[in-house]
């Protein structure tokens, strides 16, 4: 007998190849059959007539590395998190991106990333951080989360804890520091490196720091996944050379995060990485809108040296508020595009889901003392959302979408009331929205949000409906799946998912969430 049949459904099993109709058998955690299975026993038989059911979606990019270990707990950072990952049918999250995240890391350098990164990672209770490394903090999630994570080595983490914040090349014997720190936590399970490189400290370090790192990652299979230091067409070269100089020098596969770019300038460069030999992926969501903090989309890299503490006294300068003055006079970025999502003071929430220049006007500021103001106010933990430049358009987007070295990652962010609609709606919009209208098929739809973002990341056991795999299983309405979240409403979750099972274990049942937490933190295939 089995303990979980999927029955009558079409199933697309994430190879690529035409859906059919047959059946899907689990025992345990993993999946124990797949086809005809005619009078078979279940313990449980979940009839999926009418439904796909394909493997669970793995989000390549995600910033929920507090969020799971917080259940709902502290609204608004996390609440409905859970809701907002199933309703998609993500089982599995890839953390440790843009290079300043939680694992490893000592407690000072923890608090540190806690206080500069709470504008997309959000903030937790005191006594969270019990972990220093990447194994305790996989094994803070087993049986703790819903859903399962794999853990990337964000290099800012690892620079801090050999030579602190300082802006200068690594020694020698710092280098030799950090060379073994990433070595120890792929030993560990990590599947790869990230970097951040418009965020302090990670971007600090330089190709050659960044390819030494990444020399240790690479007899374990593992990925450079950057944030590179350009997107715009006038960095993207600088931003992208780096990238792949660092993956042809340390022999290893490099992955572009949230590959925002004017694609013919992009795809032609990944297309002759790729003619030239290298290992060359990229992640994208399906919007022209991005979301960052406000400090770092409005601050000059110079004044957020040194943390949060550093920074506020600068903000109180006069010669400093001169120079913001003179920086929103010619500003990087539409200021008519910048939407407030997380303003995290009593004062200021009024003021979260609100465009910038209407909520500056409302307070009867100019925009730049507005953004200052509101920096003080929150600790430089407001967020917000904000337009792609401008030559980017939709049909870059599709473009990216239908090229064999796109993987969906969401960069979805969870801090307070109304954070980017791609953390609610991006797989929604992939698996529904976007196959119904044509850009994708059905079968390409669930390859790049499950078989491809696994295999890009050394989870071998995941993103494919195949005996004695993973038993993440997801069954959807393929005539009615689709995202509900907008830029007005960020936590508004997709609506049409049937049933998810993390790990053999029902997560979701006929749409209703059942509180089961058999999620994992996952090794990258190959470690003990």
């Amino acid at each position: 007998m089995f303990d979980l049949l999927f029955r009558n459904g079409l199933v697309v099993d994430g190879s690529g190849t035409p859906g059919v109709r047959v059946d899907v058998a689990v025992t345990g955690d993993r999946v124990a059959a797949v086809g005809d299975l005619g009078g078979a026993a279940a313990r449980e038989t979940l009839d999926c007539t009418g439904l796909v059911v394909s493997p669970g979606f793995v989000d390549a990019h995600v910033h929920g590395d507090l969020p799971l270990l917080t259940d709902g707990d502290v609204p608004p950072v996390t609440d409905r998190f859970y809701e907002l990952l199933l309703s998609q049918g993500v089982t599995t999250l890839v953390v440790g991106q843009d290079g300043v995240a939680f694992a490893p890391g000592t407690p000072e350098v923890l608090d540190f990333m806690h206080d500069t990164t709470a504008g997309f990672n959000g903030r937790v209770p005191p006594g969270t951080f019990t972990w220093r490394d990447v194994g305790g903090y996989l094994k803070r999630l087993d049986g703790a989360s819903r859903v399962n994570a794999a853990v990337l080595i964000p290099n800012g983490n690892v620079r801090m804890m050999a030579m602190g914040l300082a802006d200068r090349r690594a020694t020698p014997a710092e280098l030799a520091t950090m060379r073994r720190i990433v070595r120890d936590n792929m030993e560990q399970g990590a599947v790869g490196l990230s970097s951040g490189l418009d965020y302090v400290p990670s971007l600090y370090a330089d190709e050659d720091e960044l390819a030494a790192l990444c020399e240790e990652i690479a007899p374990f299979g593992g990925v450079y996944v950057t944030h590179m230091r350009g997107y715009s067409p006038s960095r993207f070269d600088l931003g992208m050379t780096e990238a792949l100089n660092i993956g042809r020098r340390a022999k290893c596969a490099v992955h572009i995060s949230h590959f925002n770019v004017v694609a013919a300038q992009g795809l032609a460069a990944v297309d002759a990485a790729r003619a030239e030999g290298l290992d060359v992926t990229f992640d994208l969501y399906p919007y022209l809108y991005g979301s960052t903090t406000l400090a770092m989309l409005t601050l000059p890299v110079a004044l957020l040296a040194g943390g949060v503490a550093a920074t506020l006294a600068r903000l109180d300068d006069p010669a400093v508020r001169r120079a913001l003055d003179a920086e929103f006079a010619a500003p990087r970025f539409p200021l008519e595009t910048i939407r407030f999502t997380h303003l995290p003071h009593r004062d200021w929430h009024q003021f979260e889901a609100r465009l910038l220049t209407d909520a500056a006007a409302e307070a009867g500021l100019a925009p730049a003392e507005f953004v200052r103001q509101a920096l003080v106010a929150t600790r430089l933990q407001a967020g917000c959302i904000v337009r792609h430049f401008t030559e980017r358009q939709e049909s870059d987007v599709v473009a990216l979408m239908n090229h064999p070295a796109m993987v969906a990652g969401s960069d979805g962010v969870y801090c307070g009331f109304n954070p980017h609609p791609r953390g609610s709606g991006c797989f929604a919009r992939y698996l529904g929205d976007l196959v119904r209208d044509g850009t994708w098929l059905l079968e390409t739809a669930v390859r790049r949000c499950a078989y491809a973002p696994a295999r890009r990341h050394g989870l071998a056991d995941r993103g494919l409906l195949a005996p004695g795999m993973a038993a993440d299983v997801v069954a959807f309405h393929p005539r009615t799946f689709h995202a509900t979240s907008t830029y007005e409403l960020g936590k508004s979750p997709a609506v049409g998912m049937a049933h998810v099972a993390v790990n053999g274990q029902l997560v979701m049942n006929n749409g209703c969430y059942t509180g089961g937490r058999p999620g994992r933190g996952l090794k990258r295939s190959g470690t003990p």
